[in-house]
């Protein structure tokens, strides 16, 4: 029985982590993959069009409001600001009309990658909310690992103690 709950514990935890790199790389697909092509648009027109469909995402999937932490809440993981933030720039690009200077729609572009991407050590990166790719659902998968990881520790340390080698 042991071992059953130390095998069930891993397994769940495997599928935890699968569900976490697969929910990651559909968002990284449906959302963050456009912001990122928004931020590297030549033309206002173009950078409109991505940001519309990242925009259009994050209203369909819920991701307008609340926090992706759990525990206490930081500025960082705020998706209403992001949101916002989005919105806004989609807003900012819209008014840019046909009759705009190059220096206009240049100015617009430049503020659009300020507002998109972050500095890093390894480049520039989309600014997202930390946790974002499973929210609003991040309570039930903290459950869930949590409890896939008690699960296999416990089926462990029973099987030491059993065992005797503890």
């Amino acid at each position: 029985m042991k071992l059953f709950i130390a095998i069930l514990g891993v397994v769940l935890l495997l599928v935890w982590a699968g569900i976490r790199i697969v929910a990651g790389i559909q968002f990284d697909q449906q959302c963050e993959g456009y912001l990122k092509r928004a931020a590297d648009a030549n033309t206002v027109e173009l950078a409109r069009v991505e940001l519309a469909r990242a925009v259009a995402y994050a209203q369909q999937n819920q991701l307008t409001t609340g926090y992706t932490s759990i525990i206490y809440r930081t500025p960082g993981e705020d998706v209403g600001f992001w949101y916002a933030n989005l919105a806004a720039s989609l807003l900012e690009l819209e008014s840019v009309g046909p009759d705009a200077t190059q220096l206009e729609r240049s100015n617009v572009l430049m503020k659009l990658r300020e507002t998109l991407l972050d500095g890093g050590d390894h480049g520039p990166s989309v600014t997202i909310p930390t946790g974002i790719s499973v929210f609003p659902r991040n309570s039930q998968y903290a459950l869930f690992g949590t409890l896939a990881l008690l699960l296999m520790s416990g089926g462990i340390v029973a099987l030491v103690i059993e065992d005797g080698t503890w």
